[in-house]
């Protein structure tokens, strides 16, 4: 079974993820903020992993290192659960509706962190969580799981619709991209 652990400490967050790409028990999610804890559970759902989340951050400060960190985390517990990327699909992509908001995502396990994302919200938090670190959260697992991910927030016009499109979009893309294929690396170079 592929796993991916991380136990990450600074001055700002006390981090530790479990991701288990072929599931897991029922996730077990909790940063501090609630609409995070709701997208990181949704992003659990939908992808088919057993996702365990704990966070202790400054959120006395803001919630944006909890955030950042949480994603940093996340991309290093993902690229050591899916480790040389063979026998993977590679690429996956999805669209999600979620009430009157919609958004697609495309992602490719190549080992080159690119995030393309494009959303607007109208309001600077949902929930407790700034809208602005919705992007922040993808930047951040990008750069570490090293995948190439494109996010787009079609149309819509609650933000937590549009949040939540967005992550559902993600876990399905997700969930296609590392389903086991078998073989060698999905690659004319040979490896990722």
């Amino acid at each position: 079974m592929r796993s991916g652990e991380v136990q990450r400490k600074t001055a700002e967050t006390d981090i530790r993820v479990t991701l288990l790409p072929d599931g897991g028990d029922k996730p077990v999610i909790s940063t501090g903020i609630g609409f995070f804890d709701h997208m990181l559970t949704a992003f659990a759902v939908h992808s088919g992993f057993g996702v365990e989340i704990s966070c202790a951050g400054d959120l006395e400060v803001d919630g944006h290192h909890t955030v950042e960190d949480v994603g940093i985390a996340m991309g290093l517990a993902f690229a050591r659960a899916v480790d040389t990327r063979e026998g993977i699909a590679r690429y996956g992509s999805f669209v999600a509706p979620m009430d009157e908001a919609l958004a697609a995502c495309s992602v490719d396990v190549c080992g080159r962190g690119v995030l393309v994302f494009n959303g607007a919200f109208t309001g600077p938090a949902v929930g407790g969580m700034d809208t602005q670190l919705v992007k922040e959260f993808f930047r951040a697992f990008v750069s570490n799981a090293a995948v190439t991910l494109h996010i787009n927030i079609l149309y819509g016009e609650n933000d937590h619709h549009k949040c939540e499109a967005a992550f559902k979009a993600f876990a399905h893309a997700v969930k296609e991209a590392v389903r086991r294929t078998g073989g060698e690396a999905l690659s004319t170079k040979g490896s990722l």
